[in-house]
């Protein structure tokens, strides 16, 4: 209970500095900080971007699900795999690749259109599963009852989707609230942008922690909104329904437009970037990168990666078995407040432990601790959701059973537990190790100085506009990433017919 509240802790600690902050500035303060043309101009942008990409990828990401999963559309597995392949290209990635093709992309319908692409399958992955939920037998009794194709998905299929739509969306637009790179570079100004420029330009922390005190604001009003939105009803069928596919619809003459519908969001989120990729490659690489520098860059991101994995994991491990073993509200509290650092945008985290670490402990400020530090409080969910799902399915008569046989509580723990959870815990890891890979950042404003990862030298090779130089650091996260995307497509591609 003691090392699960420590762990809870941790993740509250942004929350905490800006608390403290804001009582430290007072009122009068927070209100010449705050109230400003500034503040209200970053407020009508990252607003007004948050609106347009959630609305863009609901419509991209329920559309491309239903072609995918309710179409007779040819080649739907091949769809399916290359709408989700955009995961593993990091948004400011495709950001650098698609403002090298078009310099005058800053703009807000080009910070519209990069970060919709980048973000749609965070919201066709959940609508793909909840499709697959469904009972088929509703949707064949309102098509009895003469209902169109277009009338059956909005007054049968529509409603039962509500929560995956919300859920995704909420993804998404809590992505955009945090998203500072794939903006940054497209030069559109946003509460992340503007949090960053302040710290880097003045090292003003009243200034920047109250913008960030807005943002994170911004972040809670998208979380009680979701929460109301998907409301208290019930969406479970009470049967096991029919274990079998529905029958797919004949898009018969729409077919031609949907295959080039797909083809062009395909195109715009995964070929363009990766075409621009390609270029820099061939026409800069060879001659301007030091590919002992590249592996060095590699060999530094993998390592932090692994740490970041391994102790993520470990303080995952206590509130994982804690939210089983001992359910309670004081469990559930405990395990619900992890999720709330990972709310928070990774500037805001930085921010704090930036704060802390020169507060209270001088020596740590940019050392290697202070920055697992902040990838555990970003990625902590990831790892949890893994470790308590294994929980789950390990029975506790087996410790029950060691320690009726005298065995120790370490050496249960080590000879029992751990191995009955060792698949969760390696995809905890697996996760978290990937959310490293392309973290940018925390890792620009905590990392030692003279520590550079694949991502921080993309960043700063791209904004000198080498992107030749930038390009081999970009394939290399690419490369690391596809697995992820990969384990996230396998499941619900066994399913799909071709």
């Amino acid at each position: 209970m003691l090392l699960a509240a420590a762990v809870a802790a941790l993740a509250l600690l942004p929350l905490a500095h800006i608390a403290v902050a804001v009582v430290e500035v007072g009122w009068s303060g927070v209100a010449e900080l705050v109230f400003r043309p500034r503040v209200a101009e970053l407020l009508g942008n990252t607003v007004r971007l948050v609106g347009g990409t959630v609305a863009v990828c609901a419509v991209l990401g329920v559309g491309a699900a239903w072609l995918v999963e309710r179409s007779a559309l040819p080649g739907r597995r091949v769809w399916h795999v290359l709408l989700v392949a955009p995961l593993a290209l990091p948004a400011f990635v495709s950001s650098s690749a698609w403002i090298s093709l078009l310099p005058g992309l800053d703009t807000y319908g080009g910070a519209l259109l990069v970060v919709s692409l980048s973000y749609s399958p965070f919201v066709y992955l959940p609508v793909v599963a909840a499709f697959r939920g469904l009972d088929p037998a509703l949707e064949e009794t309102a098509r009895g009852l003469g209902l169109s194709a277009w009338a059956v998905f909005r007054r049968v299929q529509l409603p039962q989707l509500r929560v995956a739509v919300l859920g995704g969306t909420l993804l998404v637009a809590l992505h955009v609230l945090a998203e500072f790179g794939a903006l940054a570079m497209l030069r559109y100004p946003t509460f992340t942008t503007a949090v960053y420029d302040q710290y880097r330009a003045t090292f003003n922390g009243p200034a920047a922690t109250m913008l960030a005190g807005v943002l994170v604001l911004l972040c809670l009003v998208l979380l009680l909104a979701e929460i109301r939105l998907r409301g208290t009803r019930a969406y479970a069928r009470t049967g096991a329904g029919a274990a079998r596919h529905p029958r797919p619809v004949r898009l018969g003459p729409l077919t031609g437009p949907a295959l080039l519908a797909l083809a062009t969001v395909v195109g715009l989120s995964l070929l363009v970037p990766l075409g621009a990729l390609v270029s820099w490659f061939l026409t800069g690489t060879s001659a301007r990168v030091d590919w002992a520098v590249l592996a060095g860059t590699t060999g530094t991101t993998l390592a932090l990666a692994a740490a970041a994995a391994a102790v993520t994991t470990v303080l995952a491990l206590p509130t994982g078995w804690l939210a089983v073993r001992r359910r309670g509200p004081l469990a559930t509290l405990l395990e619900r407040t992890t999720y709330l650092g990972s709310a928070v945008p990774a500037i805001v985290v930085a921010l704090a432990l930036v704060t802390v670490s020169i507060r209270l402990l001088p020596g740590l400020y940019q050392t290697v601790p202070v920055l697992l530090a902040a990838y555990a409080v970003l990625f902590l969910p990831r790892a949890i959701v893994t470790v308590r799902a294994a929980v789950e399915q390990s029975p506790p008569v087996h410790d029950d059973v060691a320690a009726s046989l005298g065995v120790s509580a370490p050496a249960r723990l080590w000879r029992v537990t751990l191995p009955l959870l060792a698949p969760g815990i390696g995809a905890g890891a697996a996760l978290v190790f990937l959310a490293v890979v392309t973290e940018l950042t925390a890792t620009l404003l905590l990392a030692p100085t003279g520590t550079e990862t694949l991502a921080t030298a993309f960043w700063s090779a791209s904004s000198a506009l080498e992107y030749g130089a930038a390009a081999p650091y970009a394939v290399v996260m690419v490369l690391l990433s596809a697995p992820a995307t990969v384990l996230l497509s396998r499941d619900v591609r066994r399913g799909l017919p071709t």
